[in-house]
């Protein structure tokens, strides 16, 4: 049995569900998630609490996934999403121009300008280093966040680049000189 699929959800006050035939929308108080559902997975509620349940050992492989998505819309919708990058080097800077555009300076010939997708916002420090995107779907904020880190990905040897807050980096030492 799924341990993650086995797992009550606590609906908050203020969010409800729908399900149509394999979607389930989410709908809460900073906005509206759709869910896929795979087929044989139902979802059930009791006393405010969702379940995920399956039919047989057949639909094992994607009960765990099915519990996970649908938890993730309740949390974006409740609370939101967010990832924090940082910019690193000498004259990389990111800016907003207007509310829909990310303009980076990465050290190339020109800046790039990144559009952002509806329901994606982005904060970004005074010192222009440093950006939060945060968003009500998980997989949007995620894939933002991976789509501007490609951008300039952080340098093995210089560690200079686009990388998440949180991510450790590990430095390669370069070439020695000639004797």
């Amino acid at each position: 049995m799924s341990r993650i699929g086995k797992k009550p959800i606590t609906l908050p006050k203020g969010v409800k569900y729908t399900v149509q035939s394999n979607i389930v929308v989410v709908e809460g108080p900073k906005g509206k998630v759709n869910a896929l559902l795979p087929s044989g997975i139902s979802v059930s509620e009791k006393d405010g609490v969702l379940q995920v349940e399956r039919p047989d050992d057949a639909h094992a492989a994607v009960h765990g996934l099915a519990r996970a998505l649908i938890f993730n819309a309740v949390e974006g919708v409740t609370h939101g999403w967010k990832k924090e990058l940082d910019v690193v080097g000498i004259g990389y800077r990111v800016e907003l121009k207007g509310k829909d555009t990310v303009v980076f300076t990465l050290g190339y010939s020109h800046p790039i300008e990144f559009p952002l997708p509806s329901g994606i916002e982005v904060a970004i420090d005074p010192k222009q280093t440093h950006l939060t995107i945060s968003g009500i779907d998980r997989q949007k904020v995620g894939q933002v966040a991976a789509d501007m880190r490609s951008l300039r990905k952080p340098d093995p040897y210089k560690n200079k680049g686009v990388r998440y807050s949180d991510e450790k980096l590990k430095k390669k030492v370069g070439k020695t000189g000639a004797k």
